[in-house]
């Protein structure tokens, strides 16, 4: 009998289809998107609201996008969907790096470094420009597959006139005050890439290196140890052998205890603190140097301006100083300074008034001669190959005290991967301290701007606190050059107002290329004299900007440069690397420039992994290419995964992952079609829904739950912690509607009257539950949601087409009244956790086959029956899929489930005592009676 009645029962039925087919259907909507110019009705559609800029950072244009990309640009799209929503102006263009190493790397490994090292600048500049806008349309080919909204028809790109321009104003703005200087000091050098490198263009790896400890013998005896035999040595310890060669003096740690070691006839000083462990080393007996009867045991002090016979270079001394920097862990207590070979060293030397000793070339080679500052016995060896040689020279000289290999992290460049060198050269700096640069940037870290995590202030903090002055000039073809002349007469260097004017105008006009392609002094006027001398002859320098600098004015280029964008931007979102390159370079020019921050707002995420935590590389067979996945699984799938991680920190990703990925999908995408399924076909938002004060208790409950779900929601959203939108929202659909509410629903969805009220209470809150989905999923299910727009009623969509143009959903009561009436829904929440244990323990047992068939009888602390039996109470059977509830007051809560009264309905399968007499139709209860009644 049963099955006669399954046409008068309103089953769900939608055209959205429940195979996704994602890869196939995702760009059919894309074109559709860019026909429709989506990015510009959504431009025009928020053209009166508040302006929300997020300032993209330009990834280089050296090849395919990765899975970093991919979480990088999800990321923002997720943010300017959701803020659009909010109805802020989104303008968002997307930009690339397209100058410096990386590119011109490219390069030289397509035509092979010796065809390239025989090209012109001019012939390296145009390959390179060719290879990076290739890459670009690649690259954005895969961003827009993402379904990533954007100006993508005028992004920016670092090698436009306009931003060549900016590079140079910006630089001038920083000139102007003082904080940009050309001086002569170590830098990290690669020998391989023939450049400088700044702090962010290193990576740190461990190197085995030979450890020695050297014997450096004074020139003449400190105070205490004048009547001592034998001559007296300072011993030193260093892991970098080569640098013996360019020795100018030795430091102490000021203040710290000196020893004086007897070995073979000779006294070695040392810090005391360390004395035995050096003796250990190298094989000496402890015997300390006696005087008066006690060991000589003397401040660091006493040996302050001594001098010693330099180790490699006959009659050239060194001098002993005072030091805060020298360690007191490792070796010796004593430290040779090479101040053509460390910063740290430099500067000491510097205020000596020493002139600093460079004999390594830009091939890392020692320069050939015989004096002090060349290479000696070692001229022409590469570094490498003479630091054996250098330490079999000092056994032979009986210097050598010891020698070790030890293990220890060491710089590396970021490009080539080889070990650098300190290196001084002349070089172009930003002054960190000269005019206050260093403290207005950590002003603006701690004050200025909001930092998400909080702690990554902390992490730029730190970084920007301890580093040197940037050196921002490179030995390379491919970037924006030092606007600098020097003087052909006098050799002096030429800058000022009027030539940096005059370059700005040239590269605006002409791009950075006229600079190695026509001469660029020609376009100086007036301003084309030396200073100096007098001279008209100048001649415009080679090197060219530090590509972080080239990056970091894009606030200049961009943000200021054009009047869609706001300067500063409202957020910055890269990768943690950044707090080293873009995030600070960014940062560091516009204080310098603005006296500000480029940003209100920095989110920092961490990098992608391979689901073992390991780093992905072709090698291990471990990456995973995104345009594979768009390929084979959809666009979505990756959003959905870059929502559901924790992007603050490292992030893991394989086949397995998005598998797991993919069946959180299906779960939110047949709910979605089961909402569509009970709206589409009869159910109009602006004409049939019922006000909440109408609707049933149950539908009053819910209600109050979507309110404060959609709170957490919009807060996670505007902390950028899109896993926790992810959380929240799948604990929502999957856990609480699938599994309960939606679950209780479907007797009055499909067996109450079409029309009644208590089936328009459920449809009008199924109503707002698919208006809230579709709009805090539209950020990351861009494409689902906007499938699901065409089947979705208008009201639900805002009477629009495309999902990416919705408005944010907005709760029909309160977060307060919401309050007031979720204690209800969570006691009622709390029994039918334990109705749901019993009624499974009883089906267990046999007694049941399903839910309907049981009576429930239970008894309830107080606060729990006064909240079931208040005024927001609930239809407890129906939410339970039970036949009845019976509620009764005692100490402890107990559930006692019994067989139903009465008969099941043959339409509704409701166990009711109405059940049997009505005589039309004998086994079905009143309510599906009365509606069978209406239908006919």
């Amino acid at each position: 009998m049963a099955n006669e009645y399954k046409q008068t029962m309103i089953l769900p039925k939608t055209g959205f289809p429940m195979r996704a087919a994602l890869a196939a259907r995702e760009p059919e909507r894309l074109q559709r998107w860019r026909d429709e110019d989506a990015y510009g009705q959504l431009l025009e559609k928020n053209k009166d609201g508040k302006p929300f800029v997020l300032h993209d950072g330009p990834p280089y244009a050296n090849g395919p996008i990765h899975i970093g990309h991919a979480m990088n640009k999800i990321s923002k799209d997720f943010i300017n969907r959701y803020q659009a929503m909010r109805g802020r102006r989104t303008p968002y263009v997307p930009g690339w790096d397209c100058h410096g190493q990386p590119i011109e790397h490219k390069v030289e490994e397509t035509v092979g470094s010796k065809r390239f090292n025989a090209m012109s600048t001019p012939e390296i500049r145009e390959m390179c420009s060719e290879f990076a806008v290739e890459n670009i349309e690649l690259q954005k080919d895969g961003f827009r597959r993402l379904g990533v909204l954007g100006d993508w028809e005028h992004p920016y790109l670092t090698l436009q006139h306009a931003h060549d321009a900016a590079d140079i104003s910006v630089f001038k703005a920083m000139f102007d005050q003082g904080m940009i200087y050309r001086g002569h000091k170590p830098v990290h050098w690669c020998k391989h890439c023939h450049t400088a490198l700044a702090e962010a263009e290193i990576e740190y790896a461990d190197e085995v290196s030979s450890s020695i400890y050297v014997r450096f013998e004074l020139t003449s005896k400190p105070a205490g140890l004048e009547r001592f035999a034998g001559p007296v040595d300072f011993i030193i310890w260093t892991t970098t052998p080569w640098t013996i060669p360019s020795d100018q003096a030795v430091s102490l740690k000021p203040g710290a205890s000196y020893i004086a070691i007897e070995h073979e006839g000779r006294a070695e000083i040392m810090l005391e603190a360390l004395a035995q462990k050096v003796c250990e080393t190298a094989g000496w007996e402890y015997t300390p140097v006696m005087v008066d009867g006690k060991p000589y045991v003397v401040p660091a002090e006493t040996f302050d301006h001594l001098h010693y016979q330099q180790p490699v270079f006959d009659g050239v001394l060194g001098v002993a100083l005072l030091a805060d920097y020298v360690g007191v862990e490792d070796g010796t207590g004593i430290v040779h300074n090479s101040p053509g070979h460390g910063v740290d060293d430099y500067y000491v030397c510097l205020k000596e008034g020493m002139d600093i000793v460079m004999p390594v070339d830009d091939d890392g080679r020692f320069v050939a001669g015989d004096a002090f500052g060349t290479g000696g016995p070692f001229s022409g060896m590469d570094i490498d190959e003479a630091n054996p040689r250098i330490i079999e020279f000092l056994r032979e000289r009986n210097t050598l005290v010891a020698e070790q290999k030890i293990t220890h992290s060491y710089p590396h460049c970021w490009r080539c991967k080889h070990p650098v060198l300190f290196r001084a050269t002349h070089q172009w700096f930003v002054s960190m301290d000269k005019t206050g640069l260093r403290e207005r940037a950590l002003h603006e870290i701690h004050e200025g701007v909001r930092w998400y995590p909080e702690h990554a202030a902390n992490r730029i903090g730190a970084m920007v606190a301890q580093r040197p002055d940037w050196c921002i000039s490179r030995q390379r073809n491919w970037g924006v050059p030092i606007p600098s002349f020097t003087c052909a007469d006098c050799g002096e260097k030429v800058m000022n107002d009027a030539t940096l004017e005059a370059v700005i105008q040239l590269f605006q006009e002409r791009g950075s290329d006229a600079w190695f392609t026509e001469d660029p002094a020609s376009y100086l006027g007036a301003a084309g004299t030396c200073p100096s001398c007098g001279s008209h002859t100048l001649v415009a320098d080679k090197d060219i900007l530090d590509v972080w600098w080239d990056s970091g004015v894009s606030w200049s280029a961009v943000c200021e440069g054009r009047p869609e964008l706001t300067y500063p931007a409202d957020v910055y979102l890269e990768g943690s690397d950044q707090h080293r390159g873009w995030f600070q370079s960014s940062l560091l020019t516009s204080v310098g420039a603005r006296g500000h921050a480029p940003y209100r707002a920095v989110v920092s995420q961490g990098f992608t992994l391979d689901g073992e935590g390991r780093k992905m590389s072709k090698s291990l067979g471990n990456v995973i290419d995104p345009n594979e996945v768009c390929a084979e699984m959809g666009a979505d799938i990756v959003r959905l995964w870059v929502a559901s991680v924790d992007t603050s920190s490292d992030v893991s990703i394989d086949k397995e992952i998005l598998a797991r990925t993919a069946d959180a999908y299906r779960r939110f995408r047949n709910t979605l079609r089961f909402l569509l399924s009970v709206l589409e076909n009869d159910f109009d938002p602006d004409t049939d829904s019922v006000a909440f004060d109408q609707l049933l208790p149950l539908d009053q409950l819910m209600v109050a739950r979507l309110t404060k779900v959609q709170a957490e929601v919009d807060c996670a959203f505007e902390a950028y912690e899109f896993n926790h939108v992810y959380r929240v929202l799948y604990d929502f659909v999957v856990t609480e509607l699938s599994n309960v509410y939606l679950d209780a629903l479907k007797d009055r969805l499909y067996c109450a009257g079409r029309i009644s009220h208590e089936r328009r209470s459920a449809q009008t809150v199924v109503a707002h539950l698919l208006s809230m989905l579709m709009r805090d999923l539209q950020p990351i299910l861009a494409f689902t949601v906007d499938e699901a727009m065409a089947f979705a009623p208008a009201g639900c969509r805002d009477h629009l087409e495309l999902a990416a143009l919705l408005d944010w959903y907005e709760a029909p009561i309160s977060e307060q009244k919401a309050d007031v009436l979720l204690p209800t829904l969570e006691a009622a929440l709390t029994l039918r956790s334990a109705v749901t244990r019993s009624i499974e323990e009883a089906r267990l047992a046999g007694r049941f086959t399903k839910s309907q068939q049981v009576r429930v009888r239970a008894e309830l602390p107080q606060d729990l029956y006064d909240l079931l039996c208040g005024d927001f109470a609930c239809d407890l059977a129906e939410f339970y899929i039970v036949s009845e509830v019976e509620l009764h007051p005692g100490t402890e809560l107990r559930v006692v489930v019994e067989s139903a009264n009465g008969e099941s309905c043959d339409r509704c399968w409701n166990y009711r005592a109405s059940t049997g007499v009505h005589r039309s139709h004998e086994h079905v209860c009143d309510r599906c009676a009365a509606v069978l009644r209406d239908q006919d």
